[in-house]
């Protein structure tokens, strides 16, 4: 496996490559590809593309079909409000459902389920893919998020989330250049819009782990991602779940930053104690 960074990828696309493995919205940056463009790219050199949908599905408008995607994959705890522990998806085009052999197979995948034969035969179509005995619990609380998800379909659906969303990321990403300017942050998400995912991810030289962790103590929920300490800076990662955030929780996360800033909080010994979730 091939790691590259984003702008160098059409090059990377040779002949000698098989498969194009990429995250819809970069969970650092919240950096958007364009998914129809760069499947067509790997299609041209007859490369199948996998795209992650983690931080996608249930934020953004995903047309699988439309890009003519090969695989996806994703998770349900994120946007699609399944909780800890949610079970995870895959999509596969038609094309290739009964081509491809799982590789990890189950006996739900099985063609036969009870038949308790010794060999594996996986059954035909989708659920193939289906790879143990499902977490029933896991999978009621899933369907819970789910159906609250697609109670907003009579108001627009996907396409009104996503006006939500980047309306969201868009007064967070005013607030932090009004009213944190000179506090030393950057900005690694893209401003234009159809470049971004539903995150918005800061960048700061000093303390972005400290400073995560005094607006928690204020109730306030982000994440740290550290950086490599070379091209890589540190990230404060800021999600917006466009289904139940609103506008004035925007504006009292910003102001709480502020007053974690202005007050030099984050200093406190207490903010630098490493926890096992960032």
């Amino acid at each position: 496996m091939q790691l590259v960074e984003t702008e160098d990828i059409p090059a990377a696309l040779q002949a000698d490559v098989a498969v194009l493995m990429l995250t819809h919205v970069n969970y650092r940056t919240g950096a958007m590809h364009d998914m129809p463009a760069r499947t067509a790219q790997a299609h041209a050199q007859g490369i199948l593309t996998v795209w992650d949908l983690a931080h996608s599905a249930g934020a953004v408008p995903v047309d699988l079909n439309g890009s003519d995607a090969d695989f996806a994959v994703g998770c349900g705890y994120k946007y699609l409000n399944g909780g800890p522990g949610a079970p995870a998806f895959v999509w596969v085009h038609p094309r290739h459902i009964d081509r491809f052999w799982s590789p990890l197979a189950g006996w739900w995948g099985h063609a036969a389920t009870f038949a308790f034969t010794p060999d594996y035969q996986p059954a035909s179509g989708i659920t193939r893919y289906q790879c143990g005995t499902p977490p029933i619990l896991s999978l009621t609380a899933l369907d819970c998020g789910l159906d609250v998800l697609l109670s907003v379909e009579p108001l627009g659906g996907m396409a009104a989330l996503r006006q939500k969303s980047l309306a969201l990321t868009g007064l967070f990403m005013q607030l932090v250049r009004t009213q944190l300017h000179g506090q030393g942050f950057g900005m690694a998400t893209p401003t234009q819009e159809d470049q971004r995912g539903s995150q918005v991810s800061l960048t700061r030289a000093e303390g972005a782990y400290a400073i995560v962790q005094a607006l928690i103590a204020r109730g306030v929920i982000g994440d740290f991602r550290a950086g490599d300490g070379g091209q890589q800076p540190d990230i404060l990662r800021f999600g917006f779940a466009p289904l139940y955030l609103g506008y004035a929780d925007v504006w009292h996360a910003a102001e709480q930053l502020r007053q974690v800033m202005a007050s030099g909080e984050w200093r406190d010994a207490r903010c630098a104690h490493q926890h096992a979730v960032t």
